[in-house]
């Protein structure tokens, strides 16, 4: 027989309603109480039905992941992240793959969170970062979690919502100093997607790190690009047919910079001997390259848990939010070493 919550009561001496109350882990309910549930739980090995409990109550107990983003390392330690406090809190989780520029998205994520009961979102780039997008669920009265890159709460959109703050900036101009402190002065840099403010953000760390070492950029080692490999391939071949190729390159993602490292290798360049290669998140990318890549860690699965247990506090009326901002750290691996003479 499958043990039900009505067991649970008997066995811990409580109502159904305080049984209920401890599985979905709402305040005030006293220690002592709590401890005697789920002692209950556990010597009855018991289970809650999630469809049931959703069914039944006013509440909704399930958190939407929604991305585009085509890096699948990023998105895999992100969907991690928001598991880990999902299955804490009691709440599963819905993964929503999407295409952030479709006309039709902000209709899609609202008829997402109204036909599915979710509780709330965990919105990342460039989701989090489209304010069409935001007002569309204030309009509907949705929670949502918003993962942007940053040094301060963004009031510049006209919803702001819960933040979670990655200051790119700053691991932009801390993994642009490393080169400069190896001696290189000719820095490329191959940018991202524009629509992800995480692109500006490193963009403008790299500048400022060539700015406080009184070095200028040179626009022909400024290259447009995407997040993905094969725009690191086509940035490096770009910059290597110059007449004065980087002696380095700054790579605005791991997944870039492993494009720009196998470009040059396919090139006959040496890596670092002939040019040193950053990427930036310390995604696997970063350690299956040979050379391993120096880089920037960014702790996506720490990013993602906290932003979902701020917005589980926020869904269930608690006042403690976590406003920790995030700041991203040189790794130095092997593809970086002083420029040759």
């Amino acid at each position: 027989m499958k043990v039900t919550i009505n067991d649970v009561a008997k066995y811990a001496g409580v109502s159904i309603k305080t049984v209920s109350r401890v599985t979905n882990n709402e305040p005030q309910v006293k220690q002592s109480t709590i401890d005697k549930v789920n002692e209950a739980i556990k010597a009855l090995h018991y289970q809650p039905n999630q469809s049931a409990r959703n069914l039944a109550s006013s509440s909704a107990y399930v958190i939407g992941f929604v991305y585009d983003n085509p890096n699948a390392y990023y998105i895999i330690e992100m969907q991690n992240g928001i598991l880990s406090a999902c299955r804490d809190q009691g709440y599963e989780l819905l993964i929503h793959p999407c295409d952030a520029s479709s006309d039709d998205i902000c209709q899609e994520l609202c008829d997402l969170i109204l036909h599915t009961k979710l509780a709330g979102l965990v919105l990342t780039p460039p989701l989090s970062e489209n304010p069409h997008v935001l007002a569309a669920l204030d309009n509907i009265g949705a929670q949502y979690v918003r993962i942007i890159a940053g040094a301060s709460p963004d009031t510049q959109t006209p919803a702001q919502g819960l933040q979670v703050l990655v200051n790119d900036k700053v691991g932009a101009i801390a993994i642009t100093e490393h080169l400069i402190e190896l001696g290189h002065s000719q820095i490329a840099f191959i940018s991202g997607d524009t629509q992800h403010q995480s692109t500006k953000q490193r963009f403008d760390g790299f500048l400022q790190a060539l700015d406080q070492h009184g070095l200028s950029a040179n626009p022909d080692y400024l290259i447009d690009g995407q997040y993905s490999f094969e725009s690191g391939v086509a940035g490096a071949n770009t910059l290597l047919a110059l007449p004065t190729p980087p002696t380095a390159i700054v790579a605005c993602n791991d997944e870039i910079a492993a494009g720009a490292l196998f470009a040059a290798r396919l090139s006959g360049v040496a890596i670092p001997a002939q040019i040193s290669i950053v990427g930036f998140e310390d995604s696997p990318f970063s350690r299956q390259t040979w050379p391993k890549l120096t880089t920037v860690h960014q702790p996506n699965q720490e990013i993602a848990q906290l932003a979902t247990c701020n917005l589980i506090n926020k869904c269930r009326r608690r006042d403690h939010i976590d406003g920790h901002i995030f700041i991203p750290q040189p790794v130095v691996r092997d593809s970086t070493a002083k420029p040759t003479d």
